[in-house]
Parts: structure tokens; C-alpha cells; sequence
């Protein structure tokens, strides 16, 4: 089993910055890739960002430029900075773990509200 424990969110106004943070721990040599993704009430969750161990690194197309995310192996930890916060970023965020090959292999943080006003 893998633990996640996120911890960053809040309420900001449009235009400011927000980062995520996301320590793994327990059995971390079953996991290769680690992101986030978020969901507002009523809709799917989809994904924000997400890094591999080999630091490659995927985006939502509508989040380039804005987000960016980076991870330190040495403290299992992968943050989500967040810039230019627009009202509609607003959503709970999710910490995600997995492995590449193993795509049933999914563990989950217990997620972070993010509110941006306007």
C-alpha cells in the first residue's frame, strides 16, 4: 500500500498562486509515476499534471503555462505550483500514484479544496 498526504490548498483571489505538496510513503518501490487531477461536484476527475520517475512530465492541454509540476525523490514528495488562478481552477485537488505497467494500480490522497474568487 502507498499513503498520500497532500497538504496546500486554500481560497486566493484570481491572479495569485497556490502550491500543492504530496508526500508518499509506505510501499514506494510499487509506484513510478505520481500527479494530480481534480474534480468539481458533478463532474469526472481529470487529470492536471503528472510526473514519472525519469522526471518526464504530462499536462492538460488547458493548464500549460500555469502549472507546473516537479517532484523530489529524496522526500517522495510531488508539488503542484499553481499561477494565474483563475475562478474556474476552483475544484478538489487529488494526489495520484501509479505505475506505468500497471495501470489498475491506482492509490489516491484524500484530496485539497483549491477556491479561487474572483
Amino acid at each position: 500500500q502507498v499513503q498520500l498526504v497532500e497538504s496546500g490548498g486554500g481560497l486566493v483571489q484570481a491572479g495569485e498562486s497556490l502550491r500543492l505538496s504530496c508526500a508518499a510513503s509506505g510501499n514506494i518501490n510499487s509506484i513510478n509515476v505520481m500527479g494530480w487531477y481534480r474534480q468539481v461536484p458533478g463532474k469526472q476527475r481529470d487529470l492536471v499534471a503528472e510526473i514519472t520517475g525519469g522526471d518526464s512530465t504530462t499536462y492538460a492541454n488547458s493548464l500549460k503555462g500555469r502549472f507546473t509540476i516537479s517532484r523530489d525523490n529524496a522526500k517522495m514528495t510531488v508539488y503542484l505550483q499553481m499561477n494565474s488562478l483563475k475562478p474556474e481552477d476552483t475544484a478538489v485537488y487529488y494526489c495520484h500514484a501509479g505505475h506505468v505497467w500497471y495501470p489498475g494500480r491506482n492509490y489516491w490522497g484524500q484530496g485539497t479544496q483549491v477556491t479561487v474568487s474572483s
